[in-house]
């Protein structure tokens, strides 16, 4: 019988084995880590329109295209089309407002919007 408490041969071997195994692991990954060298990361920064192209004027609701507007923020491709189908259904945009009736705008994308898309008068046909 075994006394209670006391390890025999093969666990303290095993044990052995095991802190070895450990060591040599820890060894491995301090070597790797000394060697590795620094992992920079990039990342995208929102930048804001007027800084990427000052000069553009604000996009006409009645003359963009759908690729023109798939590429205004929140839009996207799906969305540009319901402006366009709008558009083809109910005549000229009288207002930049009017896109709330346009399913998938809201306030909040609305005022994304804002100073990005306008509607220009009739009266410069």
């Amino acid at each position: 019988m075994r006394a209670a408490g006391k390890a025999t041969k093969t666990e303290k071997c095993l044990l052995g084995l095991t802190a070895a195994f450990l060591c040599l692991l820890s060894g491995l990954y301090l070597r790797d880590a000394r060697q590795a060298e620094p992992v920079v990361l990039e990342t995208e920064r929102a930048v804001p329109r007027e800084e990427l192209s000052p000069d553009l004027s604000p996009l006409d609701l009645n003359a963009a295209s759908a690729e023109e507007l798939a590429v205004l923020p929140g839009i996207g491709e799906t969305l540009a089309e319901r402006i366009v189908a709008y558009r083809e259904a109910h005549g000229a945009f009288g207002s930049v407002e009017e896109l709330l009736e346009v399913s998938g705008i809201g306030e909040k994308k609305l005022a994304d919007l804002e100073g990005r898309v306008s509607v220009e008068s009739e009266e410069t046909e």
